[in-house]
This record gives structure tokens, sequence and C-alpha cells, in this order.
């Protein structure tokens, strides 16, 4: 379990409380940039590099929603990018569940995802055609 650990420079400070490791890994904490703004966050030791990518990962999503400009503040990038994120979780565990555990594949299943798939490369493409 990762979690924010609070700093005593907010006020909000006191509302925020690191949860103990359940287990008996050691706990770290670590200090982390997500959008130019420095957090600490703690989580146990062998979750570090996890946490690492999943701050990395967080960073570049918010990162690619501000420099699109559509949306501005940094809490509303916040939650654009957990949307986009649960969303794309979502999606990947109904994937998953889908394909039969023994490996067959449903013809007919198939065709409509290569259907699917079909449409949004015919989407995304659409507007690239004035580039050339």
């Amino acid at each position: 379990m990762i979690s924010l650990v609070p700093d005593d420079s907010t006020e909000e400070s006191s509302t925020m409380s690191a949860k103990p490791a359940s287990s008996n890994a050691p706990s770290t904490t670590l200090d982390v940039t997500i959008l130019g703004r420095e957090f600490k966050v703690a989580c146990k030791e062998n979750e570090r590099a996890e946490l690492v990518e999943a701050v990395t990962y967080l960073d570049r999503q918010m990162r690619d929603i501000r420099d699109r400009g559509k949306v501005t503040g940094v809490d509303r990038i916040a939650v654009m990018a957990a949307l986009n994120i649960a969303h794309d979780l979502l999606r990947e565990r109904r994937t998953k569940q889908s394909v039969p555990q023994d490996g067959a594949i449903d013809g007919e299943s198939a065709r409509r995802r290569i259907q699917a798939m079909q449409g949004a490369i015919d989407q995304a493409l659409a507007g690239q055609e004035n580039l050339f």
C-alpha cells in the first residue's frame, strides 16, 4: 500500500496520515515530483521500483493532458489523468476476461475486436490526411 506522507508546510497535513505497512517488509519514504510538484510518499521497500514506475507514468499522462491545452489547472489535469488511467485499466480487465482460459479464440469475438480496432485506427488517421 502506497500512502501520502504528511507535509508539515501545508494546512492539509493534519488530515493526512501515513498508514503503516501491513506486512513485515520495511517501509521507505520517497520524494517524487509529479507535474512539477513535489510529494513525499511511503511504500514498502519491495514496492519501490513499482512506485517509481507509477510516478513516471502518471507524470507523463498529466504532462500529455496539460500539453494538449484543453484542460487547465493541476486538479482538473489530475482528475482527467485518473479517469484515463482507470478507463484503460477497466478496458484491459474486460479484455482479459473475454479471452477463454483454455486459449481458444472465438472467431466472432475476434472479428468484432478487429473491426473495433480498425474503426479506432481509421478515426485516429482521419485528421492526419491534411498533414500530407
